[in-house]
């Protein structure tokens, strides 16, 4: 088979691989679409450390059944050879104490396709047979492929609590940013701001109901507090994992609110904790998701409430290098990046 391999920092090559072989509770995925996380543009700058050459990247992905292992058919009766499906990336035991209160994403045996086991820039993907989704007739393979990322701002939102009347602040128009705003929505959150630098992404988040704030132009907690007549949002989340980003967020929160942490650009931050102190303000990280989360996620896109209408840009597997170094440099419009490496997904 064909993948696209993480040799060394910023050098991905596309090499010819033996195609996977499946254990009996697995399922062999020939892959349809294949995204780009923010996170794998860390580890391609060689930033990552649970990233390491040789690797193949990729765990937001769809496509269709290939085979199924000896056990696969009786553990899922629901798969079939040729279905349409994506995937839940996150590989946990399934029997710890995590994994038995739904909190898979904190396995201490957690298992990441595209980190620990070899991802979906490539032909085939192996994945256990438990961690399958049949995609709803209603949704393509191109939004399927975003079951992942939608998953990540389930939780998020999740975690923040938030009522219809908690004011809300998003910090980065990325994909998660952009997710985030729509599980808001869907749990019935009225009012949204976001900000971002990028004005496409700005402009798309306009279309989702948002109020937005361009810090280029102006102080991000500044904006925050002549929009809420200087009492600052009930809810912040942080989508970038910037160590600005994150004290903006801190500051942006009044009194009381809750500030979620989801973005992992950078390792360690200086943050205002005395703030957070005086001011009774609950911070929580937000990572990856449980299972629950990713089936919302599945939920939300068969509904209508969640994926990219626009600001999707599709491009072939061999063509996945040069567009790592487009969305470091000048991603424009794209929000999301999904590589085709199948026919069917080559003329979807």
């Amino acid at each position: 088979m064909i993948a696209l391999v993480y040799e060394g920092p910023r050098r991905m090559e596309l090499r010819e691989l033996d195609v996977p072989t499946i254990s009996a509770e697995d399922v062999l995925i020939e892959v349809a679409y294949s995204g780009i996380c923010g996170s794998e543009l860390s580890g391609y700058l060689g930033k990552n450390s649970l990233r390491q050459p040789p690797l193949v990247f990729g765990h937001e992905f769809s496509g269709r059944i290939a085979a199924l292992g000896e056990r696969a058919g009786a553990l899922r009766p629901d798969l079939s050879v040729g279905a349409r499906v994506t995937a839940n990336p996150l590989v946990s035991c399934g029997e710890c104490r995590y994994c038995a209160a739904g909190l898979q994403q904190l396995c201490p045996s957690r298992k990441l396709l595209s980190a620990s086991l070899p991802g979906s820039n490539a032909t085939f993907v192996a994945v256990p047979a438990r961690n399958v989704y049949a995609l709803p007739e209603r949704v393509s393979l191109a939004q399927g492929a975003l079951a992942e990322p939608i998953a990540c701002a389930v939780r998020a939102v999740d975690l923040a609590a938030a009522s219809a009347d908690t004011v809300s602040l998003v910090v980065g128009m990325g994909p998660i940013g952009i997710f985030t705003v729509q599980a808001l929505r869907a749990a019935g959150v009225r009012r949204v701001l976001v900000a971002d630098t990028n004005a496409e992404r700005l402009a798309y988040a306009r279309g989702l109901g948002a109020e937005t704030i361009n810090p280029r132009e102006t102080d991000t907690v500044d904006a925050v507090r002549a929009m809420t007549d200087g009492a600052g949002v009930g809810l912040a989340i942080d989508a970038v994992g910037a160590g600005a980003t994150r004290v903006a967020c801190s500051h942006a929160v009044s009194p009381g609110g809750t500030v979620v942490f989801v973005g992992l650009h950078e390792a360690d931050s200086m943050l205002p904790v005395n703030h957070y102190v005086r001011n009774e303000i609950r911070t929580v990280g937000s990572f990856a998701y449980g299972t629950a989360h990713f089936e919302t996620a599945l939920s939300l896109l068969e509904e209508g409430k969640a994926g990219l209408d626009a600001g999707i840009a599709t491009a072939p597997l061999a063509d996945g290098a040069a567009w790592y170094e487009k969305l470091l440099s000048d991603p424009g419009a794209v929000a999301k990046v999904l590589l085709t490496v199948s026919q069917e997904a080559a003329a979807e």
